[in-house]
C-alpha cells in the first residue's frame, strides 16, 4: 500500500484548539489538542487503522472544514456538510452513522442508540463505538447521555461535552444554516 498525504490544520475553537486531518476521501479525523500534542497519536492510529500517512500540514485544504466549525460554534450550523473519511469498522461505521441522524440540540441514550441500528442488546458496543468516534463534533457523539440523563464520558472530556450540548441548546431554536 502506499503512502497517502493526511493534511493537517488547527482551529482555535471556544473549547480549546481541534487538530483536524484530512485524507483524499474527506475529513478522517478530530483531535482536542494542538498539533504537536496530538500527532504522535494520530500517526499512531492511522498505522492501527493499516493507512500509511503522510501528515502534512496544509491550512488551505483544512479551511473549508475550519469554517464549518466556525459556523457551529457560532451557532449558525447545525449540520455538517463535509465529506467524511470514517475509518473504523463496519460495526462502529453503523453506530456513527446513527449518531449523525440525532438532531441538533438533541439528545439520545446508548439504549437509544442501540435500538436505533437494530442491536438493542449492545450497549456496551454502542458505549466503545462512540468512544472510538475520530470525528466528534462532526459525527455528534456528544449527544449520547446516559439513560439516568448523566452526561457520562467523552473523549475531549465531559466539562467539552457539557458546552457543545449547552450551545446546541441555546441555539436549537434559532433559524440558521441547513
Amino acid at each position: 500500500m502506499d503512502k497517502q498525504v493526511i493534511h493537517y490544520g488547527e482551529f482555535l475553537s471556544p473549547i480549546g484548539a481541534i487538530t483536524l486531518f484530512a485524507s483524499p476521501n474527506g475529513v478522517s479525523r478530530l483531535d482536542f489538542g494542538c498539533p504537536e500534542d496530538v500527532l504522535p497519536a494520530a500517526e499512531t492510529w492511522y498505522k492501527k487503522h493499516h493507512v500509511k500517512a503522510d501528515l502534512v500540514f496544509n491550512s488551505d485544504i483544512i479551511e473549508p472544514i475550519v469554517m464549518q466549525l466556525e459556523e457551529y460554534f457560532s451557532g449558525k450550523r447545525r449540520f455538517f456538510d463535509l465529506k467524511l473519511d470514517k475509518i473504523g469498522t463496519i460495526f462502529q461505521q453503523k453506530v456513527w452513522n446513527n449518531l449523525s441522524e440525532i438532531p441538533y440540540g438533541e439528545t439520545r441514550s446508548y439504549r437509544d442508540v442501540a435500538v436505533g441500528i437494530s442491536a438493542p442488546k449492545a450497549v456496551r458496543a454502542i458505549g466503545s463505538a462512540n468512544n472510538r468516534n475520530p470525528l466528534p463534533i462532526i459525527v455528534p457523539c456528544h449527544r449520547v447521555i446516559g439513560s439516568n440523563g448523566a452526561l457520562v464520558g467523552y473523549g475531549g472530556g465531559v466539562d467539552k461535552k457539557e458546552y457543545l450540548l449547552s450551545l446546541e441548546q441555546q441555539h436549537s431554536m434559532h433559524a440558521v444554516l441547513p
